[in-house]
């Protein structure tokens, strides 16, 4: 599925003349009441400043006033839904419709002093990236987003969960606690996709759960997953160690040389990276 935009002004139904667009994967969220729901699942009110990508009509961004967000910065990338977006939300002095590509946003300029959260129905085909980004943006204290179900355990899958597990779960774990809050069926949406959604909500940590250079930590994570089913002493290897060495780094970790990647979390890659050094 590609990209999922946020539809309806609240009451169900599109304007005349919007339809979805191919090009972008566009399904539109036809449900105000899982709207609002989603908006209490991120803890939005008086005083939260909101960031949403995908802003698609409104559907979302006119929940986020209701509940009384101080400020709803509502990035939308698709022209032809900015002024139906801008009619809704005309009388809404706390939305800020921006035209964006949030893929390619500067971030550090648009989030400026305020502390936020992003709540979104993010476009499916990027949204993996778009959280990941915001992940690095300290301003981003707390995520509540809808993605394709599949992806949104990704982001929060240990190694219990082994086939959805990988390298986006580990660096969203070093940057925050996360869990499904809520899925989503696909009759919410106009067209009907052929998928299931989710809803995921990410807390920021206040500081990673290890202590180890994090290039180092991301370099070995990118080796282990690089190629499934591998084992870590094919990974430590790719990195330029030899047989001997991996297999002397591992066991000083306590990892077994030919344990997959799939089945270690995020203390034991850092016993790793303890080991091979800098």
């Amino acid at each position: 599925m590609g990209s999922s935009t946020s539809g309806s002004t609240g009451n169900g139904s599109l304007p005349a003349g919007v339809r979805p667009s191919k090009a972008l994967g566009q399904n539109f969220l036809l449900d105000p009441n899982l709207a609002a729901a989603i908006v209490r699942d991120a803890s939005v009110g008086p005083g939260t400043c909101v960031v949403e990508v995908g802003a698609g009509l409104g559907a979302l961004t006119i929940a986020l006033a209701e509940a009384g967000a101080e400020r709803v910065l509502a990035l939308e990338f698709d022209r032809a839904l900015l002024p139906p977006l801008r009619d809704a939300v005309r009388d809404r002095p706390s939305i800020e419709v921006v035209h964006q590509d949030a893929t390619k946003a500067d971030w550090p300029a648009l989030l400026g002093d305020d502390t936020w959260v992003c709540c979104a129905n993010l476009p499916y085909n990027v949204g993996t990236g778009i959280v990941l980004d915001l992940l690095e943006q300290p301003a981003v204290e707390r995520f509540v987003v809808m993605l394709q179900r599949e992806v949104a355990e990704r982001l929060i899958a240990t190694p219990a969960e082994r086939e959805a597990y990988g390298a986006v779960s580990l660096r969203v774990a070093y940057r925050a606690t996360g869990r499904i809050v809520r899925t989503v069926p696909p009759e919410v949406f106009w067209p009907r996709p052929k998928v299931g959604s989710a809803v995921v909500r990410l807390d920021r940590r206040a500081r990673p759960p290890v202590d180890v250079d994090e290039a180092t930590l991301w370099r070995v994570v990118d080796a282990a997953f690089a190629e499934r089913r591998k084992t870590m002493r094919n990974a430590l290897r790719r990195l330029g160690l030899s047989a001997r060495e991996a297999d002397r780094a591992l066991t000083e970790a306590g990892v077994q040389p030919d344990a997959r990647p799939e089945t270690l979390d995020l203390q034991a890659f850092a016993r790793v990276v303890t080991a091979v050094g800098p």
